[in-house]
């Protein structure tokens, strides 16, 4: 339900900074041990291509938190619930510390318990305060938070690490995590007006946004679009780095400075899709088109070469990362729009566990299809076809949701 009059223009001026900042956090502390894997390879004692398992369990996390999401919402309020998502984020990070395999496992869930319940949380504050002709923009700038994650990791943790170590780097980002949860208290009480303490938190909770999605058709098609897009975009995102340094022969720090590059442009790209959505071609239109240019980019990218000129490079990183990194926010303002009045946080839950499903299967994927073929390249090949199929499934459909308005 939307907030009207004076109420409305106090809440919205903190919503999207805060929805912000939290989801940018989550994101770097999701991207600390794959931007630093070249640096913690050797002092775990595991193959490089382990840095898909490691995504994937934090998705396995995530998925989990965001199905129960909805009700923890309901119960405690949507920035509590971000506290404890920042929280578990440090602690996830802190396990790490210990250079032990099966403590970095265990870490990632917990990374994932964090990452989890963030987008539901501020997709339930941002629908409450947004007008309907803006959601694809304002979602699309709050979704610029996870490029901008990706950022901080790339530009900072590299350099980090040459001055303090990997483990004075995890250190920075989990204390930045707390400081945060900290920070966002002062607006608990008006931002978390809403919460209702009776709410329950059973098993049924978990079942109900998947019951939602499986009986939505609009709702059943966003999902299985963002399963194969996420695919792309946390491949990508997690093995770039490694890509770069192994494959192409750049130094870490350089490698981390591409990344940042392509984080940049997923950020800006977020703001550009949301606003042309808008105004002008609708969120379908706009999924269908970014569907195309992630698969081409990844193709493009599989067959560059270790000479290739820098500038070749970085055009097709900023394309590639503004397509693969730039879909969420017109998807989950469109989520927000199908949703029925009132569920917004649980369809939201059940369309990003589809979503946290493809980060699961897609790094794992990519990891085993580059160690099969001892070299990335076929494996950004093979990543991207899933996403091709979709956009053109969403071509097909496309007068399902032109009924549906």
């Amino acid at each position: 339900m939307q907030l009207a009059g004076a109420d409305m223009k106090t809440i919205a001026g903190w919503t999207l900074p805060i929805t912000l900042t939290i989801q940018s956090l989550v994101s770097a502390a999701a991207l600390t041990v794959p931007v630093l894997a070249p640096a913690l390879v050797p002092v775990f004692g595991v193959p490089g291509e382990l840095v898909g398992v490691y995504v994937a369990l934090v998705y396995v996390g995530a998925m989990f938190a965001s199905l129960s999401a909805g009700g923890w919402v309901a119960r405690f309020g949507a920035i509590r619930v971000s506290q404890f998502a920042l929280v578990f984020c440090a602690a996830g990070l802190a396990c790490s510390l210990t250079a032990v395999p099966a403590m970095a496992a265990l870490g990632a869930l917990f990374i994932g318990l964090g990452y989890g319940p963030v987008t539901p949380a501020s997709s339930h504050l941002l629908v409450r305060t947004t007008p309907a002709h803006r959601m694809s923009l304002v979602f699309s700038i709050k979704q610029t938070g996870v490029p901008l994650g990706g950022v901080l990791a790339g530009l900072c943790l590299p350099r980090f690490d040459q001055w303090a170590g990997w483990r004075g780097a995890l250190l920075l980002v989990a204390a930045i995590c707390i400081a945060c949860a900290l920070a966002v208290q002062f607006s608990r009480d008006e931002l978390d007006a809403d919460r209702r303490s009776g709410s329950p938190l059973g098993l049924g909770n978990l079942r109900r946004p998947l019951a939602l999605i499986v009986s939505h058709p609009r709702l059943r098609l966003l999902s299985l679009g963002s399963l194969t897009f996420s695919a792309v975009q946390l491949s990508f995102t997690a093995y770039l780095v490694t890509y770069l340094h192994d494959g192409l022969g750049y130094s870490l720090v350089v490698a981390g400075f591409m990344m940042s590059v392509s984080q940049v442009a997923g950020a800006l790209g977020r703001v550009l899709w949301g606003w042309c959505a808008d105004r002008f071609i609708g969120a379908l239109s706009m999924l269908i088109i970014l569907a195309v240019a992630m698969a081409l980019c990844c193709w493009i990218l599989a067959g560059l070469s270790a000479g290739v000129s820098q500038a070749m490079l970085v055009l097709v990183l900023v394309v590639l990362g503004a397509a693969a990194l730039g879909w969420n926010g017109v998807y989950l303002a469109e989520v927000a729009r199908q949703a029925p009045p009132g569920l917004t946080s649980i369809a939201t839950g059940g369309t990003l566990a589809a979503t946290f499903l493809g980060v699961v299967l897609g790094p794992p994927i990519f990891g085993v299809v580059a160690s099969m073929a001892d070299s990335y390249r076929p494996a950004f090949v093979v990543i991207a076809i899933p996403a091709l199929v979709m956009g053109i499934v969403f071509a097909w459909r496309r007068n399902l949701f032109a009924v549906a308005r």
